[in-house]
């Protein structure tokens, strides 16, 4: 049995042992986390001074990356972009951390997993339950790796007031004219929208975009690469299996559907990106549950292809009820017609700030109708309204945006083009990073990218894949900086060097972060030597890494 379906069968297994463990009599007050939004370490940022390292994002990895400059004695800035979420997809939804083996978890990283330990050690934390019934809380010893989104906030609240990491709030990089670099290609500030200039020696673009690499003159792409291109197999199309749990059954004809008519042959490339959703926490307790209302901007047409499906599906299941503390859980995609939004996303790599908006809301629309159409819809058959009326939003969880994820899961987006690309060979094993600077272990994972018609007229699913890893692998350094021809201080461990196929394996939260603690390693060894991210030695960056745990050898 391979991973994948053990971790499956795993899921469903904890569900019904902790969604039935608990009486509703054991409810106690759930107490939410207030005002994250707007933390930060330090109450009056000077604007005007020039940091010795500024982090643009402030996502999980843009957090520790910001923790571990503080710690190194250097100043640093860190600024979270206007209408984005603190900590990413870490405090929003994504709770089920994708890792195989938690060896890889080391440094801040480790320290952050480890503190989530200690949180749920203190029975204060348990409302419903307790870690004893929660089978998850002692299954990786000292780190636990399944939490609420709270949980999450608590941890990396700590991590910036306990650094006192000056965090900017309400502002972000003006698209059209935001980076001044000189003449030996290094950026010297950047311009926000509002027309604040911060300056700084060097700058880590830790966002799920990559805005600040993309506007800085470094190369990029988007898409899925030919498989030709970098001698890979499992890049570019991908026709899902029949049997796949992800694939449409036959019968569903085009006449309800408006997509593509053909296909090319796997291995092809395009522009396409793969699916996203929202990880939704929503609970079946009922003291903490808030029914699911229907949109304003309701479109009963959104869910037209659901209805075809509904005619020839028996089961219920529609996404993940993965069982995290508290009786929450942290629901994803699952199945053909689920919660990815299909083909809803291609614009938003490139997109401005208006544009992308505008696909956020469309997904939010989507999948808070999805819920409502499954728990109401007079055209889902009664069994399924009954099972997802018993399931809602977490009353204690995003208290400040009506208890939805202040963050859709971009999946991927824009990804950068340095000296070293790394390729599903190094995820395989056939090759190894010669210069390690954190480790990735998921298998390579790619959602569905589009729908199609096939040769006998009926629906289908394209671009679902989950290709194995056999070992933990290193990430190359060269992966998180650009080009030396292009930009000589900048790191950018998110939107990194790699195929859109290696980066389906590293594009894991914890690998994120990993590699925002490594980017800001290496930033400081670099101001410490006088010397750009290209020349950095790699020896005096890997003992550094070693020292702090990020690499194992």
């Amino acid at each position: 049995m391979n991973f994948i379906k053990l971790r499956f069968l795993l899921f469903l297994m904890f569900g019904f042992l902790f969604c039935f463990s608990c009486s509703q009599d054991d409810f106690r007050d759930a107490k939410p986390i207030f005002n994250f939004e707007t933390t930060t370490g330090v109450k009056n940022i000077d604007v005007a001074k020039e940091y010795d390292v500024v982090v643009y994002g402030g996502t999980a990895s843009g957090i520790l990356a910001a923790a571990e400059v503080a710690k190194s004695g250097k100043t640093v800035l860190l600024i979270k972009p206007l209408n984005t979420a603190l900590g990413g997809m870490t405090t929003n939804g994504l709770g089920i951390t994708d890792v195989v083996n938690t060896n890889i978890l080391g440094g801040l990283t480790r320290d952050f997993y480890k503190s989530i330990k200690e949180y749920y050690s203190n029975g204060q934390n348990w409302f419903f339950g307790n870690n004893g019934n929660y089978a998850r809380y002692s299954y990786d010893g000292e780190v636990m790796i399944w939490f609420e989104p709270k949980a999450a906030k608590y941890v990396l609240r700590d991590f910036i007031v306990n650094n006192a990491v000056p965090v900017l709030h309400s502002e972000r990089l003006d698209l059209n004219d935001g980076v001044k670099k000189n003449a030996q290609n290094a950026i010297v500030s950047i311009k926000m929208e509002s027309g604040l200039v911060i300056k700084g020696k060097m700058f880590i673009d830790a966002t799920y975009e990559g805005d600040l690499m993309a506007k800085s003159g470094v190369s990029y792409t988007y898409g899925r690469e030919s498989n030709s291109q970098y001698n890979e197999i499992n890049n570019g199309v991908q026709r899902v299996p029949h049997h796949d749990r992800n694939q449409l059954p036959d019968g569903i004809k085009k006449h309800s559907f408006t997509g593509h008519l053909s296909l090319p042959g796997n291995g092809t490339g395009d522009k396409k990106i793969q699916a996203y959703c929202y990880r939704m926490c929503l609970t079946n307790v009922r003291d903490n549950r808030i029914a699911i209302e229907k949109p304003i901007d309701y479109n009963e047409d959104d869910y037209s292809l659901l209805y075809d499906y509904l005619k020839t599906y028996d089961g219920n299941t529609f996404f993940d009820l993965m069982p995290l503390p508290n009786g929450k859980t942290d629901s994803n995609n699952f199945g053909p017609v689920s919660t990815d939004y299909v083909g809803k996303n291609y614009n938003y790599p490139e997109g401005n700030y208006e544009e992308r908006e505008s696909i956020i809301a469309n997904h939010k629309r989507y999948q808070i109708g999805l819920l409502w159409t499954l728990a109401n819809s007079p055209n889902v058959p009664e069994r399924i309204r009954s099972f997802y009326r018993e399931w809602g939003l977490a009353k204690d969880e995003f208290v400040e945006s009506n208890n939805w994820p202040n963050q859709l899961y971009i999946r991927e987006g824009r990804r950068m083009i340095g000296e070293y690309v790394m390729t599903e060979r190094n995820c395989s094993g056939q090759i190894k990073a010669e210069r390690g600077v954190s480790l990735g272990d998921y298998p390579m994972d790619s959602h569905i990218v589009q729908r199609y018609i096939d040769n006998n007229g009926n629906v289908k699913n394209e671009g679902q894949l989950m290709a194995r890893t056999p070992r933990p692998y290193p990430i190359d350094y060269r992966s998180i900086v650009p080009k030396r021809t292009e930009c000589t201080n900048l790191f950018v461990p998110v939107c990194l060097s790699a195929t859109h196929i290696a980066f389906g394996s590293i594009r894991m939260e914890p690998v994120y972060m990993s590699l925002g603690q490594a980017s800001a390693v290496a930033a400081v060894l670099a101001l410490n030597k006088g010397t750009t991210v290209q020349n950095l030695p790699y020896e005096s960056l890997r003992n550094e890494l070693l020292d702090k745990k990020l690499i194992l050898q």
